[in-house]
Parts: C-alpha cells; sequence; structure tokens
C-alpha cells in the first residue's frame, strides 16, 4: 500500500509537470507583447534622457546582481541547471524593477528625465501585471535554481545590510541599455518584425555582452 501511494504521487506530480509545460514552453501572449513593444518605444528615447540630461559620467549605485547583462544570462544558462526562460523572465523583473526606482529616486521633482523615467516605470508594471496572468501561480510559485536564488535574496536584501563588495556604479544610460538588449533576448519571439533584426540572444553576444547599442535611438 505504501508503495503504492508513493507510485500514485510520483505519477501524480509528473503528471502535474507535463501539464505544465505547455504553459513554459508557449510563446509570449500577443497583450504582453503589446506592451513590451509599448515599453520598447519609451526605451528608444534613453539616450535622450538619460545621458543627455545627465552630467557627464554620472553613475549611480546599484546592487551587482542589477548590472543585468546578456552575458550574465548566457553563464546562467550554461553553468546552472533548471534555468529555463521562465526562471531568466522571472529575475529580468525582479532585476528592473529595482533600477527604475534608483533612477526615480536620484532624480529632483523638477529634472527634466524624471517624467520619462515614471512613465518607464508605470509601463513596465503594466507588463509584469500580464506576465503574472499569463502563467499560473503554480509556474511562479517553483523553487528557483539555488543560485538563482541566491542572487533574488541578494536583490531583496536591505540595503545596510549589503556588504560594500556588492556594490556597483553604472550610469542610468547603461543599465537602462542592459534593460533594453536583455528584454529583446528573454522576449524574442515578440520582436521578430522590424523592431529589431539583431540576435540578441546569440552565442557571441550572451558570452561578450553588447559593446554598442544597435537599436536606433532618438
Amino acid at each position: 500500500m505504501v508503495q503504492l501511494s508513493a507510485s500514485v504521487c510520483l505519477l501524480g506530480g509528473l503528471m502535474g509537470l507535463y501539464l505544465l509545460m505547455p504553459v513554459l514552453m508557449a510563446l509570449t501572449p500577443p497583450s504582453m507583447c503589446t506592451a513590451l513593444k509599448t515599453l520598447n518605444n519609451s526605451l528608444s528615447h534613453r539616450h535622450r534622457y538619460m545621458k543627455h540630461n545627465f552630467p557627464l559620467n554620472y553613475t549611480i549605485m546599484v546592487h551587482y546582481e542589477e548590472v543585468y547583462k546578456l552575458s550574465n544570462i548566457g553563464k546562467m544558462v550554461k553553468r546552472r541547471q533548471g534555468v529555463d526562460d521562465l526562471v531568466l523572465q522571472r529575475l529580468w523583473f525582479q532585476v528592473n524593477q529595482g533600477v527604475l526606482k534608483k533612477i526615480i529616486r536620484v532624480l529632483p521633482k523638477r529634472h527634466p528625465s524624471r517624467p520619462f523615467t515614471a512613465e518607464l516605470e508605470r509601463r513596465f508594471k503594466d507588463v509584469e501585471g500580464l506576465f503574472v496572468q499569463s502563467h499560473p501561480s503554480e509556474a511562479l510559485q517553483q523553487e528557483l535554481p539555488e543560485k538563482v536564488q541566491d542572487k533574488w535574496d541578494r536583490l531583496t536584501e536591505e540595503p545596510e545590510r549589503v556588504p560594500q563588495s556588492s556594490w556597483r556604479f553604472s550610469t542610468p544610460k547603461s543599465l537602462l541599455d542592459n534593460f533594453c538588449h536583455t528584454m529583446y533576448c528573454l522576449f524574442s519571439d515578440c520582436f521578430t518584425d522590424t523592431d529589431t533584426e539583431h540576435d540578441y540572444c546569440g552565442a557571441s553576444r550572451r558570452r561578450k555582452g553588447r559593446k554598442k547599442d544597435l537599436q536606433p535611438e532618438s
């Protein structure tokens, strides 16, 4: 009887995973792609608002994990078992939520880049809401791989408890460049048309990162 119960539990677990697989492997819903493209339209103006409106070489302090580049994605995919697109997308939202908050925090109320950044944050939250709606709660509550969980924990740790060695200085524009390029990679099925002709998830770009922003900016 004990063996039978164990077999039933195992079968139930496998069936649950089987039912989740189509969801995890499904393309991004059209509504979310629309929201991502709207977000991308805002990001296309980042050169003007995140470079021209800041002093030369201006940087802000962020978590080491918030410098989230294409090369970071490549390393996690290559070295960690259990890191799939859903895990990387969840981490992308967590990282860039903090990035946008930190940029807004340093902007005075009358700063010319504040309305742009506030709008960017609103559109980001719209995308995040659609992301949550498009996945069953079981998928979003799945345990993260250990190394990814470590990153997640550091991102949510109280600032005063973060060691000095875990902080980095980065320019607002470079943070939004990373935001944009990793978005193209992790939600590539939404950007298969003329939005971007470049393979941001290509092996060479994952390994080396991007030295130059290939997306036209205004």
